[in-house]
Order: C-alpha cells, then structure tokens, then sequence
C-alpha cells in the first residue's frame, strides 16, 4: 500500500474548498490502495493560522481534523525525534517550519508528499 503524508493544504482544500484540489489529486485521495496522513505539525500550523485570525475553518481545529480524518479516513502522523533530526539535517531550500517537518517526515516514513508547493522539489522528496 502506498502511503501519502497531505501538506497542510491539501487537506483543508480537500474538505472546506474541495474546487481547489486538482482532478489528479482528487484520485489519489480517493484511490482505496492509498494510506493517507496528516501530520500532527499541520494540525499545529492549522491552530496557529486561525488563533491568528489568517485562517477561518467551519469548525475549531479540532473537531474540524476529527471529523475530517474520520470522513476521509486520513490518520494522524505524530512528530518523532527521527523527523526532528531530519529536519535538522535538511538544507534551507523553504524557509517555513511546517513545510521542513512535512519534508523530513515524508523522509523518515518513505511517504509521497501531497502538496501543491513547488518550492518542495528543491528537496529529495518523493511528491505525489
């Protein structure tokens, strides 16, 4: 089974602006032989994003990841001390924390990484 970590985006488009997601992205998400996840570090961009203000879900953070994990059937990818290191071991190609986390977990985890941003390819990360 192939297994695809979501950025950030791609899940929040997926359930609250699903117009978003590309035709492509749409059969890898829905394409049954695929183990989705989402990492914990996008639920804490999420969190931050709305206490700011910079992000408006239909729900709070978290019944809007519940409910959106238990429609989709995404699970829930924890930080490890593994992935941290990664992230260490990384060069600075992206500046954002939760893109590097996002990179270094698709890494550690031989996951495709979903995501809209071409700025990841400067990395050696297998992008779904």
């Amino acid at each position: 089974m192939t297994r695809i970590l979501l950025d950030t985006h791609v899940f929040v488009w997926a359930l609250a602006e699903p117009r978003r997601v590309s035709e492509e992205a749409w059969l890898l998400l829905r394409d049954p032989s695929r183990s989705l996840a989402l990492s914990i570090a996008s639920v804490w961009e999420l969190a931050i994003k709305s206490a700011l203000g910079k992000l408006s879900l239909p729900a709070g953070v978290e019944p809007f990841v519940a409910e959106g994990c238990r429609r989709t059937g995404v699970t829930l990818l924890g930080v490890e001390l593994a992935h941290v290191a990664e992230v260490e071991r990384l060069p600075h190609h992206h500046r954002d924390p939760f893109d590097r986390m996002l990179v270094a977990q698709s890494r550690v985890e031989g996951m495709a990484l979903l995501s809209f941003d071409g700025a990841l390819d400067a990395y050696d990360v297998k992008r779904a």
